[in-house]
């Protein structure tokens, strides 16, 4: 197994439960918890020091910063929550900069994929498992962190396979 592979195994153990956390909470309730995103900075903050060389684990925080600014900004445009914003943010220093065409390849399809789910479930009478939902409600705000954690999931599950 590779470095690389080897490093998103352990990440995926202790991020798809979180991930899996975030979709439900914005499903439900329209936001990302910050205790999920604070967890996931400490993951990283701690495993990362473990799994990578110590300069990859110093340029991965960059990734971090990056996308926090590039956050901030889109959500001051009014066009991401402040909740997408950390989490992609928090999700950033897992991946490598040299997948970053898959990352975007594999949220446009959870999000197409998730936008849909969601849409058809909201229209059948499987909305009523969950009728309390704050997500069904909503006509123009759609929970991101839905497709935000199935991206990153699918990311670091494809990564410890080898791919």
């Amino acid at each position: 197994m590779s470095p690389e592979a080897y490093a998103a195994a352990w990440f995926a153990v202790f991020l798809v439960p979180v991930c899996v956390l975030v979709a439900y909470t914005d499903l439900k309730s329209m936001k990302i918890p910050n205790r999920a995103v604070v967890y996931m900075v400490l993951v990283f903050a701690i495993g990362g020091v473990v799994l990578f060389p110590f300069d990859e684990y110093l340029w991965r925080w960059l990734h971090l910063v990056v996308v926090l600014a590039a956050g901030v900004a889109l959500n001051a445009a009014g066009a991401l929550g402040a909740g997408d914003a950390k989490f992609m943010a928090a999700a950033a220093p897992f991946v490598a900069l040299g997948d970053l065409a898959l990352v975007f390849w594999l949220l446009a399809a959870t999000s197409m994929a998730g936008f849909a789910a969601h849409r058809l479930a909201r229209m059948t009478p499987v909305r009523e498992l969950a009728p309390e939902w704050e997500s069904w409600h909503q006509r123009r705000r759609f929970p991101m962190g839905y497709p935000l954690g199935a991206a990153l999931s699918v990311y670091l599950i494809l990564k410890a396979l080898g791919a």
